[in-house]
């Protein structure tokens, strides 16, 4: 009879398992809340210093009674999205702006009303969708619109909601350059739960080819399917943190690590594209149920070197280690050596294996040519 878990040690377990994913149906989990308020903190922190500047220059330096528009951009602009990039901060801006200024012209020459209303509405609609094909861009300026020609006319002359958006727009992005809330954080959590994510389908294969299961091969590809939102938030949040070192005087020296991680963002993306073909293969292959250890050993090596790889993004000392242990795997991709009189079906795994291994090179580092020499010359 299997042992039970001690009483003690389930409440323990379900302590945790509440703490981190909360309690279920009701949506909240303290864990997950207490980690989304740190990691936005800077993004509040930016928001707030960037608020209040466009606020006294609007109101004490201009002399603008009420600029609810210099703020509402700013807000608007930075926001909470995980793209901080300086362009969305662009668009975003000149999306809010847009409104803002259609709508003044049209309150302008011909007063307040329905349909008055209606036209700057629709005016701003299609220019909008005229100037961006993003859909976010048209609705923000369409809710700016709607508001100038909902509220009270604002005392100060002519298009001052205008005057004050642009200056919300121009802080927004003033401070997107030089109080930056550092995205290399985001795009190194990325990279690590995709990595993580990859290692973990990598030793589920592993253990199904050490018992054969042709059920089990099939769920490890559903698992490797599930990760392309994972490798997206990766690309989403490192093009951000590129974008934002760029123009940052504070964050340019971080330029060089970030082209590194996007050098392995892009391999690992198509690493884990061959990682579904290889399973694929095996997929069908496990339908005799036998056990394979030589693809398993192979397999395991990558986890081994795929776990380097996720700690050298913090200690970059690591890489050459990662290289080497990918070689040693590259080396004995050969077909007739690793799987001697095995008939094709069975060596076409290690066929497939080959590009695979070449994309966790050139995440390493490596370039092409220098990932392909290290593979074993298939006309011997």
């Amino acid at each position: 009879m299997p042992d039970l878990p001690k009483p003690g040690a389930a409440a323990r377990g379900l302590r945790r398992a509440v703490a981190s994913t909360g309690l279920p149906g009701t949506g909240y989990a303290p864990g997950a809340s207490i980690d989304r308020l740190t990691t936005s903190m800077p993004a509040i922190v930016q928001i707030v210093i960037a608020v209040v500047i466009s606020f006294s220059i609007s109101r004490y330096l201009l002399g603008h009674p009420a600029p609810v528009t210099a703020v509402t951009v700013t807000i608007s602009s930075l926001g909470f999205m995980r793209d901080a990039r300086p362009l969305r901060v662009v668009e975003t801006a000149l999306g809010v702006t847009l409104g803002i200024a259609l709508s003044e012209a049209i309150v302008l020459g011909f007063g307040q009303g329905v349909w008055q209303l209606a036209l700057a509405l629709g005016v701003t609609l299609t220019v909008a969708r005229l100037l961006s094909p993003a859909a976010s861009f048209a609705i923000v300026a369409g809710v700016q619109s709607v508001l100038v020609a909902v509220l009270p006319v604002q005392a100060g002359g002519p298009f001052t909601r205008t005057i004050d958006g642009v200056i919300g727009g121009t802080i927004a992005l003033l401070c997107t350059a030089l109080i930056p809330r550092d995205p290399r954080r985001g795009a190194l959590r990325d990279a690590k739960r995709f990595l993580s994510a990859y290692i973990d389908v990598v030793a589920s294969l592993v253990a199904v080819l050490r018992v054969g299961s042709e059920t089990e091969t099939d769920r490890v590809l559903e698992q490797a399917r599930r990760t392309q939102p994972l490798v997206d938030s990766w690309r989403t949040s490192l093009d951000s943190a590129m974008a934002v070192a760029r123009i940052s005087p504070f964050l340019r020296k971080h330029l060089t690590e970030l082209q590194r991680q996007h050098v392995m963002q892009q391999n690992m993306d198509l690493a884990m594209r061959n990682l579904r073909v290889v399973t694929r293969r095996l997929a069908v292959l496990d339908r005799d149920g036998r056990p394979r250890p030589e693809i398993a050993e192979l397999l395991s090596g990558v986890v081994s070197s795929v776990n380097l790889l996720s700690q050298s993004l913090a200690e970059p000392e690591l890489v050459p280690l990662v290289r080497q242990n990918l070689i040693l795997i590259a080396v004995r991709l050969h077909p007739a050596k690793l799987l001697p009189g095995q008939p094709l079906a069975e060596t076409s795994v290690v066929f497939a294996m080959r590009p695979l291994v070449m994309d966790l090179l050139m995440a390493s580092g490596l370039s092409a040519d220098e990932a392909r020499a290290a593979m074993p010359d298939m006309s011997i």
